[in-house]
């Protein structure tokens, strides 16, 4: 066998498995060790799968699971997060009971409310914690079982908790955004979104431009009248078409937008076409 046929063997078996370790490679395909990490040394430079420690793993497995990983996903667009947290931080007033789930995009907005005289209700450790070093934010945290990729409380307790509370705001995050309305990759986590969603008056969608198009496990919610999508820039006409039939918002926000900076809401939805903030 050559090594270019060992290399596409190695690759057939690592597309199909998503995940393989040296030593079982070596055994099946009945090779050295050494040989095995140049193939995968040659798989990598081509990027179809990242090395690890003893294996390698198909880097869109990888991309999947970095989804979940709370730093890894804080790191990305983030002057995107910015922007659109800075508009909806805006539209938070003292005094007011804020909602707010675990994602990265919530915790930029969380971070612009630190100053803020609220009450807080969260599910997510890094937002609790943030606002546990803050004297002006009374802060709640909801029961639940940890899910710790992204550090949320989720699972019944949750949303036992979340039953019987009330909100003015509830600001969320989500996996993806079509026609049919938001997304989420977890169960558990869009259990937890839509009570926080029953709970409140309104609610803020917190996502950029590169959750466009994309769905995930299951459907969160679709649009309502009591929903403002916000974020980076204009979707497709087909989802602007279903927000606007839904009687929903969608907001613009400009990254690099100084957070304070605000244009009137209008008073009935208005195709972004027309209206940008």
């Amino acid at each position: 066998m050559t090594q270019k046929q060992r290399v596409d063997l190695i690759e057939q078996y690592i597309r199909a498995h998503r995940y393989a370790d040296l030593h079982s490679l070596a055994r099946r395909f009945d090779t050295s060790l050494s040989t095995v990490r140049r193939a995968l040394d040659a798989l990598e430079a081509r990027g179809i799968l990242r090395r690890h420690h003893g294996g390698a793993s198909l880097i869109e497995t990888d991309e999947l699971n970095r989804e979940y990983d709370f730093i890894a996903r804080d790191q990305r667009m983030a002057d995107e997060k910015f922007a659109i947290a800075s508009l909806i931080a805006e539209r938070v007033e003292p005094g007011m009971t804020v909602i707010l789930d675990g994602g990265t995009s919530t915790y930029a907005v969380a971070r612009l409310l630190t100053g803020r005289r609220l009450q807080v209700i969260t599910n997510s450790l890094p937002i609790a914690a943030l606002f546990g070093e803050v004297g002006s934010v009374e802060t709640i945290v909801t029961g639940g079982s940890v899910y710790s990729r992204i550090g949320v409380l989720v699972g019944p307790l949750c949303e036992q908790s979340l039953a019987n509370i009330h909100a003015d705001v509830a600001i969320l995050g989500s996996a993806g955004i079509t026609a049919a309305g938001v997304w989420n990759h977890n169960a558990l986590i869009v259990a937890a979104q839509r009570r926080m969603l029953a709970a409140a008056e309104r609610s803020f969608f917190a996502l950029d431009h590169s959750k466009f198009g994309r769905k995930a496990l299951a459907l969160t919610c679709p649009f309502d009248a009591r929903m403002t999508i916000v974020t980076d820039a204009c979707p497709s006409p087909e989802v602007v078409g279903a927000i606007e039939t839904a009687g929903a918002r969608l907001t613009l926000a400009t990254p690099g937008r100084l957070s304070g900076a605000s244009t009137p809401a209008p008073r009935k939805p208005v195709a972004p076409r027309r209206h940008r903030e």
